[in-house]
């Protein structure tokens, strides 16, 4: 059988030299060049036995680091008082420049690792369709079909959210004044609404008041007014806001035949 041998693969020369830091635990802010060009040198030559094909650049990055160990290990030229050697560079120089664009280079490649496992992470995520609201356009909930109408239980589930969003917005202060409030008057108050808006009003524009009696004398208001087909109270789906529309008896209680004792 065949032998092969893999590699990891590297994007660039300062991609292996950051491999090989981090493999032989050198420090990045104090590289010791001789041992990370021997370490370098290894890796190209493993490449060579393996016949890959090394790009210019590796090899480009191999000689700049002989000539940096070279110079280190080479004694500085003495120069006499006020002279300069334009042809001489300074081993420590280059070796913090090299420092410099590794710590550079990790932090770019840190950020692309935080933006693709964003990106993951955002893949596994669903958005909602958007709904089709063009039942609403006309406000034509009359001719909804009874299968959206609706119920108590519906009712009851969204004056339960109504108390608990009036219990999240009311202050910490309060004054509790009595006070004496008619459902009778409330149902009038309710139709009232719906006939100057000529059209449907959610169930949270129906109760705007801040505090509990007016909700639940409300609430009652509306369940009389369901039991009397006064209103119509529509729901198209699952936990979707309730709309009050007049209903076929609202004639019958703007005539006067709510004279009930409430």
């Amino acid at each position: 059988m065949e032998y092969k041998v893999k590699i990891d693969a590297f994007e660039g020369p300062l991609d292996l030299l950051l491999h090989l830091i981090k493999k032989f635990e050198i420090d990045i802010y104090d590289i010791p060049v001789a041992e990370i060009t021997d370490q370098y040198l290894d890796f190209i030559h493993h490449m060579q036995k393996l016949e890959l094909n090394i790009a210019s650049e590796y090899l480009l990055m191999a000689a700049t680091l002989i000539a940096m160990k070279s110079r280190m290990l080479l004694p500085r030229p003495e120069l006499s008082t006020g002279e300069e050697n334009d042809t001489y560079e300074d081993p420590e120089q280059a070796r913090e420049a090299l420092m410099q664009q590794l710590i550079d280079y990790r932090k770019f490649k840190d950020a692309a690792a935080t933006l693709k496992n964003n990106e993951q992470a955002r893949l596994q995520l669903f958005a909602k369709p958007a709904s089709d609201l063009t039942a609403y356009e006309h406000n034509d909930l009359k001719n909804m079909p009874l299968s959206g109408r609706a119920t108590v239980g519906d009712m009851v589930r969204a004056f339960q959210r109504l108390l608990l969003r009036v219990k999240l917005e009311k202050p910490l202060n309060t004054k509790i004044d009595r006070q004496i409030l008619p459902i009778g008057q409330q149902m009038t108050s309710v139709m009232q609404k719906l006939k100057t808006a000529d059209h449907a009003l959610s169930f949270k524009n129906i109760c705007p008041y801040p505090d509990r009696t007016h909700l639940i004398v409300t609430f009652l208001a509306l369940l009389e007014l369901m039991k009397m087909n006064a209103i119509v109270c529509l729901q198209k789906d699952n936990f979707d806001d309730i709309l009050i529309n007049l209903g076929e008896g609202a004639d019958h209680f703007e005539a006067g035949e709510n004279s009930f004792n409430y």
